[in-house]
């Protein structure tokens, strides 16, 4: 993907990230930055030579305010944003990657509850390193860069973590594109629409994990919010963190029941979660194993092609309805 413009809304934060650090100046706490000898240049040149070594001079605070800067200048800029998707698994990371090539000019969230990113997809099935994925997803691997083993019908990557790795890897670099790992979401922003009484999705209620843990036992710890106009969710099946976004709107009265994920079935599974991923409500499109617990759709177990491609597919439906449901947002 050729490099693109940070947006305007973003453009403040390019000095901070940007700074560097200029030899024979102060850096604002007393330490000065000064060319140190001993200090070397590449990895190479430090073999043999640790007796010498030694890091560049540096204040604890220095490192506090390194990262407080910029965390809060993203919360920030990012306190409205165009997208947010929910869960950083293999279809929320397909997502984020595929809006972030196609449209660069949006500010995109990924808020995962996991302090590491990546949901299930760190390892193939019952613990085991391969991943396999069936056709034609092998084209988001060639997209992505990820080496496989042909297999006919299906193909392997050596290890499920290749994968993930390098699909994060990419997301991260992207210069639209925020994740708040750590974070869950409790609850979905609502707006009601005066005339007809229907309700979309405006974006996402957030708290630390940790927090959300302990709301039984501790008071008085509010969340926090994001404000967009479309939400991509992807928390998975059914379980502690799962289906949330879905479970709350049956709890929400916005749809009646869900299905309930059906049993394994990876031939159907598959097609039936790729076809489906679909905007529920509007402003919120559902994709991955979320998904089969709306539709009643089986699970399909250790292959991942559904997962890699919902995602792709959440990202092209969301942008097909963006425009409306941002100026409905905006209202």
């Amino acid at each position: 993907m050729a490099p693109s413009a940070v947006s305007p809304e973003l453009a403040h934060r390019v000095p901070v990230l940007a700074n560097k650090k200029v030899e024979g100046s102060n850096n604002g706490n007393g330490v000065q930055a000064s060319k140190q000898e001993g200090l070397t240049k590449d990895v190479e040149s430090m073999l043999g030579n640790w007796s010498n070594f030694t890091f560049a001079p540096i204040r604890e605070s220095q490192v506090s305010r390194a990262m407080t800067r910029r965390y809060f200048a993203d919360l920030d800029a990012y306190a409205e944003s165009d997208i947010v998707i929910i869960g950083a698994g293999s279809c929320g990371l397909s997502a984020a990657y595929t809006l972030g090539k196609l449209r660069p000019d949006l500010r995109i969230a990924i808020v995962e509850a996991g302090v590491s990113p990546g949901g299930g997809a760190w390892l193939g099935g019952q613990l085991f390193s391969a991943m396999v994925m069936r056709k034609p997803a092998d084209a988001f691997l060639d997209e992505v860069g990820v080496p496989y083993e042909d297999e006919g019908h299906f193909v392997v990557v050596k290890h499920a973590a290749l994968f993930t790795s390098t699909v994060l890897s990419k997301v991260l670099q992207m210069p639209n594109i925020k994740l708040f790992n750590a974070t869950a979401v409790e609850d979905l922003i609502t707006r009601r629409d005066a005339g007809t009484g229907d309700v979309r999705i405006a974006g996402v209620v957030t708290n630390w994990t940790l927090v959300s843990m302990h709301h039984d036992d501790q008071s008085c710890m509010d969340p926090n919010t994001i404000n967009a106009p479309m939400i991509i969710s992807t928390t998975g099946h059914d379980g502690p963190f799962g289906a949330f976004s879905v479970k709350r709107l049956v709890s929400m009265k916005q749809l009646e029941q869900l299905g309930g994920m059906r049993g394994l079935d990876m031939q159907t599974a598959e097609d039936a979660i790729v076809k489906n991923t679909r905007e529920i409500v509007p402003g919120l499109v559902v994709g991955g194993m979320e998904l089969s617990e709306v539709d009643g759709a089986n699970r399909m177990g250790p292959t991942f092609g559904a997962m890699a491609l919902s995602g792709v597919k959440a990202a092209e439906e969301v942008l097909k309805v963006f425009d409306l449901r941002k100026a409905e947002n905006s209202q």
